[in-house]
């Protein structure tokens, strides 16, 4: 009976060497540092990681070749470090690396670079390395630079976002007032929605109902969307908006003289509030100017739809006033010309 601890000491040593190498591969506690320098229109990031912990992380047994491959670390650090400049995300790009040692190990040194147009009232760094998926007790000890001043933070399981600076109100609603412009004029599907809503429209009444049912529709579900409290799969919503234009289009096509009813576009306005959700689901929204960066937001858009018509109705209405024979057909030409993008956009969707 003496024996037979030994015996069983015996045998957890026998399994131990069976174990694969990568069982020890975790350091715990493992350590990291960040110098992080706020410039004009760049941030450059100094980061020191432990070398054992970021191969583990990695899969990898890295060394200086695997760091030489900026790719791999690059999208691994991206999707692990996110910096917001003003709310928008900005991803780095590896300036170069190396190895040295601290405190007798080995940690990988990695320089990023992130570029902006212009020097951001706020910078949100969060971080997130080897925190949720190989070392929950991993601790970074940072360090900012900014307009010859300096602070420190540590980065932890439990704290890890860092702020720099503070955005202003003014700034806040500019931006995303000119966001929401930005994103109606370059969102080609929801343009071609409206012109869509627009041929089926008789009087301006007629139109600004239309446009009221669908603007009160799409703010609802972009706050709703935006405040997470509803969310949907992208493909789906991305899928259901390309069918709304091929739907409108269809009626547009085979049946020239229906009126398009306000319901239609309240029920077809509820997808695309969430299409319109998507920019704003990429960005870290600051808590501080949550209501008024969806507001401003949504103005945006609406400015630009309300540009959008006022261009557009004028020359519709002009257009079937001609009683030229040519001129009956631009309509539903063009209406033809929507339905195939339509098509076109949700195959692409879709699968």
């Amino acid at each position: 009976m003496k024996k037979l601890p030994f015996a069983i000491l015996l045998l957890l040593l026998s399994f131990s060497f069976l174990l694969p190498l990568s069982a020890f591969a975790h350091t715990n506690n493992s350590e990291g540092f960040s110098i992080i320098e706020v410039k004009e229109k760049s941030l450059d990031y100094e980061l020191k990681l432990d070398l054992t912990e970021l191969g583990h992380a990695l899969n990898k047994e890295t060394n200086q070749k695997v760091l030489i491959n900026n790719k791999i670390v690059q999208e691994y650090i991206n999707s692990h470090i996110k910096l917001y400049a003003d709310s928008e995300r900005v991803e780095g790009s590896v300036e170069k690396t190396d190895i040295v040692m601290i405190k007798e190990r080995p940690f990988a040194v990695i320089n990023l670079a992130y570029n902006y147009e212009h020097k951001p009232e706020k910078l949100v760094v969060e971080y997130n390395m080897f925190l949720d998926d190989s070392d929950p007790s991993h601790a970074n000890f940072a360090t900012v630079k900014m307009n010859g001043k300096q602070q420190e933070r540590i980065l932890s399981f439990e704290s890890r976002e860092l702020e720099i600076g503070e955005v202003s109100f003014i700034q806040n609603t500019k931006q995303f007032l000119v966001l929401g412009l930005k994103h109606i004029f370059t969102g080609y599907d929801h343009i071609l929605f409206v012109i869509s809503l627009l041929f089926g429209a008789k009087t301006i009444r007629h139109i600004l109902s239309l446009v009221t049912a669908f603007t009160i529709a799409h703010s609802i579900t972009l706050a709703l969307a935006t405040l997470d409290i509803v969310q949907l799969p992208s493909r789906f919503v991305e899928s259901a908006i390309a069918l709304s234009i091929i739907y409108v289009a269809l009626i547009n096509i085979f049946n020239q003289n229906s009126k398009h009813q306000p319901w239609l576009a309240f029920g077809f306005g509820l997808i695309h509030g969430f299409g319109f959700a998507g920019i704003l689901s990429e960005m870290r929204l600051d808590t501080n100017h949550m209501a008024m960066s969806l507001v401003s937001f949504n103005i945006g858009i609406e400015i630009g739809q309300l540009l959008i018509v006022s261009l557009a109705f004028p020359l519709i209405l002009w257009i079937k006033k001609l009683t030229l024979k040519p001129m009956k057909w631009v309509i539903p030409g063009t209406s033809v010309a929507i339905l195939a993008f339509g098509l076109i956009w949700f195959f692409q969707r879709a699968y």
